[in-house]
């Protein structure tokens, strides 16, 4: 195989960068993203700037690395990362993560390897988040591949398997890393559990029939995502309470751009990314005995583990925890000025939920949810170091 039968979801070729580059900085509708984003910015002078870019290593170390760098100074407290060491120059793994922010998981994952002078990873991203053509050309732009959502069966087991195919091309002939996220879409109450399903579809291809050495052929690296504030935690509170008025509520092209927005420019505390080690190795541990379905759940436990146990854990982390289960067991890890902030800041937030008629049991549901999604981290870390 090569990248010609992938031009339908890989990122743009470089022979191709500056052309399509063009074509997107004429884009009025990418004109007014730039300036929303970045209200002082000169679009003419930033539009020859990325005119004059060659390739998509160079985009990303001349303007991405830059903005990124404004974004965390804007909306953080600061962003740490450790086990690089887990993470070689010359290797290639499949970095999958705990799934927070629909733009920032895998920005700010890149954002650290760059720091840390480690090749930047091609991004999976829904073909739902693509309202728009130009968005398409943007993140293609910006080494992202596209997988495809919302497909009929048979359809969606042919783009599995074309997903699959080009993973591999990219760990084994390519070289080059890929991020994907746990599962499809966030997690709403910030329990992170991987989909059978995905590691599925990574043995559907790869160098044997088998679909467990296919899966170990793609170097699984755990690595987990911590935000000390998700800014999308109150819409994810109101999709929680439509879902419970209406079972078949399903969230708009409209709801997708507020959560893209709202967590690229909202206020996030701190945040922490932890490397793994590779599971390859552990996974040739297991029993040999073990049915497709057996190992599919070993992987997703190991997985699930090695997320869990890499969070950094917040005092909200704390507070919410005692909250949730009314004890005081983790008040040594917070002041009482830190337990006010939280309460504050939930009430805040909980307030922005723009629901009309709201019940006093519904308003009770907001509260637990709110709670539960900061405290279940906190939980799965517990569990994930018995």
């Amino acid at each position: 195989m090569n990248i010609d039968d992938f031009k339908d979801i890989a990122p743009i070729e470089d022979s191709e960068f500056k052309a399509r580059m063009a074509e997107l900085v004429d884009e009025p509708a990418f004109e007014n993203a730039v300036k929303f984003v970045m209200p002082d910015v000169d679009y003419q002078a930033f539009a020859q700037q990325l005119r004059h870019i060659e390739s998509k290593d160079e985009l990303q170390k001349k303007v991405m690395l830059p903005f990124l760098e404004l974004l965390e100074k804007k909306t953080s407290s600061g962003m740490t990362f450790s086990g690089a060491e887990n993470y070689k120059a010359d290797g290639s793994y499949t970095v999958i993560t705990n799934h927070r922010d629909i733009v920032l998981d895998a920005s700010f994952l890149n954002l650290n390897l760059l720091h840390h002078n480690l090749p930047t990873t091609q991004v999976a991203i829904g073909d739902n988040l693509l309202i728009y053509e130009w968005i398409n050309t943007l993140v293609r732009l910006n080494k992202s591949f596209i997988v495809r959502r919302n497909l009929k069966i048979k359809e969606a087991l042919d783009a599995a398997r074309h997903l699959s195919a080009y993973i591999h091309y990219c760990i084994s002939t390519k070289k080059e890393s890929i991020w994907i996220a746990q599962r499809e879409g966030r997690a709403k109450d910030s329990s992170d559990l991987t989909q059978e399903s995905l590691i599925k579809m990574l043995g559907l291809s790869g160098p044997s029939e088998s679909l467990r050495e296919n899966v170990e052929a793609v170097n699984l690296l755990p690595t987990s995502i911590s935000y000390e504030y998700d800014p999308n935690d109150y819409l994810k509170v109101k999709e929680y309470i439509l879902k419970q008025r209406d079972p078949e509520f399903k969230k708009s092209q409209h709801d997708d751009l507020l959560s893209m927005e709202t967590g690229i420019l909202s206020f996030k505390g701190h945040i922490h990314f932890h490397i793994s080690p590779c599971i390859s190795d552990e996974l040739r541990t297991l029993p040999a005995e073990l049915s497709k379905q057996e190992f599919l759940r070993a992987t997703c436990d190991l997985i699930d583990r090695r997320i869990h146990a890499g969070y950094e854990i917040y005092p909200i982390n704390y507070v919410a925890y005692d909250k949730i289960n009314g004890c005081h067991r983790f008040d040594n890890h917070y002041t009482n000025q830190q337990e006010e902030e939280v309460v504050n800041y939930i009430g805040k937030q909980l307030a922005r939920v723009d629901i009309p008629d709201l019940t006093a049991e519904e308003k009770e549901l907001m509260l637990n949810r709110m709670y539960s999604m900061y405290a279940n981290p906190l939980i799965n870390k517990l569990k994930a170091k018995e």
